[in-house]
């Protein structure tokens, strides 16, 4: 086992993975921007270490600098969290060259799987159900009008690096195909520093429904069920819940065993997500894996009864996982709390938290790195807590995000608090039949 980790990242993730290695005895460090210097993940830490300004490319991107704090404090393992370089093949690479275990898959596996054009062709290998489109990179204009016509529109093109739902464009005729292409390609250069792009068709108003799935060293993968992630704000998840209402037994089986498969096609090592697009007919489709943990990761270790980080450990360390099993009970809701003003289209609110009580009681749990007075700084992700609820129904579970989130007081900015009451009381989020769209036509009310 490890005796020191350092954790890569910063806030309420950074958080959550040094509660766990203080469970394990394990002793972490530390790493922030000057920005960052009264975040509770500094306090919390055995160790800490400055790593840079605010810029995230100058302290959290900065491979150099992490590694060097690694060294300097003798962390012989590394964990990335989410964001940042969680999926970064290069620090993998580093980590592995200096004798650091990177917890997580290899460089090798993130690069399949990180570029999306590669993870397309070797999902198809494996059998797992992929979304019409073209066969590798569109490199100009008419093979783009060519793969759109054979595809038939509307066709979305996406960034073969990355993700949040930057370099994505909805086309919906041949006259809007050439700038939708420059456009995407552009603003996925500034994004990912790769301008490449592939185009797929566009399943309108689909489900997003993502698999859990735990894989070791020794050629053992199980997955832990779906996430339903449906609820989206221009391509960013604001509520996460498990099981989705969308699916039965059957459906979760298939998903499921589609997901093992594909952990299994690049031998993968420790915790991931298999992400699907699921129409209504049932019909479900890969669209991306994330080889990381995720932020609604909490979902599935409230009804599984599981700490996906401290597996996430145990899996680097070598340990197996044959013959685990995980029981579901229940129904478990995110609710991601963003600094954010939601009557004005959702706008970041930095500041200062002058108060910040949470909820409580049974069934609830809060993952934060806030507290009061604390300084919301403007550089990074506004998400300040994740409010996460489980009870025996979703019904139920409905009921008591409700509760709680009417618990949540937070003054000295704005969040997203407001809006989710109003999802919450809405009668299409509560019939459990919804899509993508929902947001499209739900209309949040001033008060």
């Amino acid at each position: 086992m490890f005796k020191k980790i350092l954790v890569a990242n910063r806030g309420e993730i950074a958080l959550r993975v040094m509660q766990t290695c203080r469970e394990l005895g394990i002793s972490t460090v530390a790493v922030y921007s000057t920005a960052d210097a009264q975040s509770m993940h500094v306090k919390y830490a055995d160790e800490a270490v400055c790593i840079g300004p605010p810029s995230s490319r100058e302290s959290y991107l900065n491979i150099s600098r992490i590694i060097a704090a690694a060294e300097l404090t003798n962390a012989d393992a590394i964990h990335p969290g989410y964001g940042f370089l969680a999926e970064n093949e290069d620090f993998a690479e580093v980590c592995a060259s200096l004798s650091i275990k990177f917890i997580g898959p290899t460089a090798r596996m993130i690069n399949q799987m990180g570029d999306k054009n590669t993870a397309k062709a070797t999902m198809i290998a494996a059998g797992v159900p992929v979304v019409p489109g073209s066969q590798g990179l569109v490199t100009d204009l008419q093979e783009a009008l060519e793969t759109a016509q054979k595809t038939g529109y509307p066709v979305i093109i996406k960034p073969t690096a990355g993700g949040g739902g930057k370099g994505m464009r909805v086309v919906h005729e041949d006259s809007q195909l050439d700038i939708a292409l420059k456009t995407a390609r552009n603003e996925a250069e500034k994004a990912f520093g790769n301008s490449g792009v592939y185009i797929e068709k566009y399943l309108e108003n689909p489900r997003h429904v993502e698999i859990q799935i735990l894989s070791d060293q020794h050629g053992n993968t199980i997955h832990l069920g779906e996430r339903d992630c449906t609820v989206q704000r221009r391509h960013q998840k604001l509520i996460e819940e498990t099981p989705s209402p969308a699916v039965d037994d059957t459906l979760r089986k298939k998903m499921g065993d589609a997901a093992v498969a594909a952990a299994r096609a690049i031998n993968y090592e420790g915790a991931g997500t298999i992400e699907f697009l699921l129409d209504r007919h049932k019909n479900f489709y890969f669209m991306e894996m994330n080889t990381r943990i995720q932020v609604e990761h909490p979902v599935t270790e409230e009804r599984y009864d599981v700490d996906l980080v401290k597996e996430q450990i145990l899996i680097a360390a070598g340990e197996s996982i044959e013959g685990r099993t995980y029981t579901p009970k229940g129904h478990s809701i995110e609710c991601r709390i963003n600094a954010e003003d939601p009557e004005h289209l959702f706008r970041p609110s930095p500041g200062k938290l002058e108060v910040f009580h949470t909820p409580g009681g049974h069934g609830v749990r809060v993952d934060s790195h806030a507290y009061a007075s604390y300084v919301v700084p403007p550089n990074y992700d506004s998400m300040i807590a994740k409010l996460i609820v489980t009870a025996h129904s979703r019904e139920e579970a409905i009921s008591r995000m409700s509760r709680a989130l009417d618990e949540f007081i937070v003054a000295g900015v704005k969040t997203t608090i407001p809006f989710h009451k109003q999802v919450m009381n809405s009668q299409v989020f509560r019939s459990g039949d919804f899509d993508t769209g929902f947001l499209d036509s739900f209309r949040f009310e001033k008060k």
